[in-house]
């Protein structure tokens, strides 16, 4: 057995991780550069912008290649988002921990020194966190005008954000008077909660979102701020059209407190004490339109529905996505229900519903003759003897049709109409169940069929010889999916339905584009929007985005650089308090911090040259020093940076997406989510550097003994 030390001067892994890496470059920051993978076994093409989707286009057949694979997955499934930034710094730190191997550096102090380094940032980034409910003010007193980002989505038509069939009423002129129309809001007679006949406003701009919450002290009255509304115990009138959400001239709320008059005298008259989720919604987004309208349009849904419960929670587990390709992406929109596509067969079982509620059966698993659950065991010490080969297929066939037969008799027998699946539908009973005019659906997810059992009342069963009539459910409907001008469409191989129960909780985001390459893009970027606001509300706070959090990580790295320290003073370690640091981690603390220091920088330059902040990297690279002179020499790194944001001078300039009259939208990213990429990307880093020992066994070691290599080896 033959064991080689690798030459720290030239490591493979992490030359790897860093080739690696720099492909996903452009996906790093705000504003995205959208990247085309070409499949050559078919010569299509997709649009990307996700680190992710990336990572399974490219060639990972090395150890390290696997490794960084697991690791974008480890974040994608825990959060949805970060895996740019992970993806980024792996590269950069691979680089930068190769830098230090070149100065030979011991790894132990690569390790210790860059771990501590981390740690330490992780702890004074902490003071750049804001709550949410801070940044509704924030954003309500400053930055955020009402018809800054007033769009043409307010023009009824296709350009409309919501389906018209869940919002019987459109807001033409923003500027209009205030109207006073009764609602009841509360009355349960009326489907979704009566959601379809109250007066909602169709998000129309950004600052038109709705947000309901309840005064402190008044338990029968909630505040819907944005599209002023406001309800007193559950019949009470609603305003709408409000002024304060007009005109450019009238963007902060103190001055205009006194003639509010959708609040409750006694309680607070303050629109920002409430949760304007519509507005973090926007700073989340980090620059898609698209996105960010139909995640408003579903938050104004969920909370217009927990009017009557009197308490709102942001449910990402309600939401289903439904992708549509053929038509312009402005027919996207939000639809009460489940939208999904069926073939053209399926579909036509649709005109024998007649819009009658149907009696619906969910199945937990496939719907297919050799399907067993997970943990089944067949019965031991069985033998099957097969005495007529010759007759196998025969009988196999025969026992096939006497399934099938039996499956739709108890389907026929139950008076079922909807079938649920959760994995595979069997073609052949798909068949003979739309023969008989029954609508079967597969590959629906669990949370889809939770809902749907919570409304009908129906259980989910494994195999349809456990269905017994408890397990029905009724008053399900379904019906052709209509676009915005009210036409059910045809999409050709496919056609959309809309599968709907009176006050289901569900909600699909129908993504539409008529590019099949960006069909994948639009889908990502939805459910990225919507897992930073999920886990923004979860974390009650969120970091000051656009590059700040970076710069004051840069800043403090480099301020320990600088610090001079001696082996014997331990006041002068108090940042590097790891028990097992030896005394070179010490000698070379300053070399290893401004190597970590380097990722950052890199970081932050790829950020500004991707916003076209910068023409290239060095341009960057000065106008990042020249943050760091400035934030140095204010004394406080963390008051600069808060100052220059709040200007939204900070490394964004002025001009972005949503930028109306030379102001633009401050950035806000995931707390949670970000330090778990840092931390998930330099353990990787470390990992690979700690692996530096190849060991080869077999024939081969003999070759190695007549090769002029054999000195690189140690023969065991």
């Amino acid at each position: 057995m033959a064991f080689r030390d690798v030459n720290a001067r030239r490591h493979i892994g992490l030359q790897q991780l860093s080739s690696l890496a720099s492909a996903g470059r452009t996906l790093l920051g705000p504003m995205k550069s959208c990247k085309f993978i070409v499949d050559e076994s078919t010569n299509q093409s997709t649009l990307i912008c996700s680190a992710v989707r990336l990572i399974e286009s490219l060639d990972l057949t090395s150890a390290a290649g696997q490794l960084l694979n697991e690791t974008i997955q480890a974040q994608n499934k825990e959060f949805k988002t970060g895996m740019s930034t992970l993806l980024f710094l792996i590269g950069a730190w691979s680089n930068a921990v190769l830098e230090c191997l070149q100065q030979n550096v011991p790894v132990s102090a690569i390790v210790s020194v860059m771990s501590e380094g981390l740690n330490s940032c992780c702890e004074r980034v902490q003071c750049l966190q804001i709550s949410i409910h801070d940044v509704n003010k924030e954003l309500c007193s400053s930055s955020v005008r009402p018809n800054a980002f007033k769009s043409k989505t307010c023009q009824i038509g296709c350009d409309s954000l919501l389906n018209p069939e869940v919002f019987l009423y459109f807001q033409k002129d923003i500027s209009a008077p205030e109207e006073v129309i009764p609602v009841n809001a509360c009355s349960h007679q009326e489907q979704d909660c009566n959601f379809n006949k109250c007066l909602v406003s169709p998000l129309v701009g950004f600052d038109s979102i709705a947000s309901l919450v309840k005064p402190a002290g008044d338990k029968s009255t909630s505040v819907i701020s944005g599209s002023g509304v406001t309800a007193s115990s559950c019949n009470k009138q609603k305003l709408t059209h409000s002024r304060y959400f007009s005109t450019l001239g009238k963007s902060h709320f103190s001055s205009q407190q006194g003639d509010f008059q959708g609040y409750v005298s006694g309680q607070s008259a303050d629109p920002c004490e409430c949760y304007g989720l519509g507005h973090l919604a926007m700073t989340l987004s980090h620059g898609n339109q698209t996105s960010m309208k139909l995640l408003q349009s579903i938050v104004a849904y969920q909370q217009e529905r927990a009017e009557c419960s009197g308490s709102f929670q942001f449910n990402i587990a309600e939401i289903v996505t439904c992708c549509l390709l053929g038509l312009p992406e402005s027919y996207s929109c939000v639809s009460p229900g489940f939208v999904t596509l069926v073939s053209p067969e399926q579909a036509t079982v649709i005109k024998y519903f007649d819009d009658k509620p149907l009696r619906i059966l969910l199945m937990d698993g496939d719907l297919t003759e050799q399907y067993r659950h997970l943990g089944f065991n067949r019965p031991c010490n069985v033998k099957t003897i097969l005495e007529h080969p010759t007759n196998w297929n025969i009988q196999q066939g025969r026992a096939g049709d006497l399934w099938l037969s039996n499956m739709l008799d108890t389907l026929i027998s139950f008076e079922v109409k909807l079938v649920l699946v959760k994995g595979n539908v069997c073609e052949n009973l798909m068949e003979r169940c739309i023969a008989n005019s029954i609508l079967v659906i597969g590959s629906v997810t669990r949370d889809v069929l939770c809902a749907f059992g919570e409304v009908t009342s129906a259980q989910p069963v494994t195999y349809l010889s456990q269905l017994n009539a408890s397990c029905v459910g009724s008053g399900a409907q379904v019906e052709l999916w209509k676009a915005c001008d009210g036409r059910a469409m045809d999409l050709g191989d496919l056609v959309p339905v809309r599968i709907k129960v009176r006050g289901i909780p569900l909600l699909t985001a129908v993504l539409t584009t008529a590019v099949a390459s960006k069909m994948q893009l639009i889908e990502d970027q939805f459910w990225a929007s919507a897992y930073r606001l999920h886990h923004a509300l979860n974390d009650e706070k969120i970091f000051l985005g656009g590059g700040a959090v970076e710069l004051l990580c840069l800043s403090h790295i480099q301020m320990l650089a600088d610090q001079p320290v001696q082996p014997a003073n331990k006041n002068a370690m108090k940042e590097f308090h790891n028990p097992w640091l030896a005394a070179s981690a010490t000698e070379y603390k300053s070399v290893v911090l401004q190597a970590l220091a380097r990722g950052w920088k890199q970081y932050l330059s790829a950020v500004m040259c991707n916003t076209a902040k910068a023409a290239s990297e060095v341009e960057a690279c000065t106008a990042v020093d020249h943050h760091l002179k400035k934030a140095a020499d204010c004394g406080s790194p963390s008051a600069y940076i808060w100052k220059e944001f709040r200007r939204g001078d900070l490394l964004r300039g002025g001009s972005g997406p949503f930028t109306d009259h030379g102001e633009a939208l401050k950035v806000y990213d995931n707390v949670t989510a970000k330090t778990e990429a840092w931390r998930r990307a330099l353990d990787l880093v470390l990992l690979v550097l700690q692996t530096d020992a190849e060991i080869i066994t077999g024939p081969k070691r003999n070759q190695l003994l007549n090769s002029h290599v054999s000195s690189e080896f140690m023969f065991l």
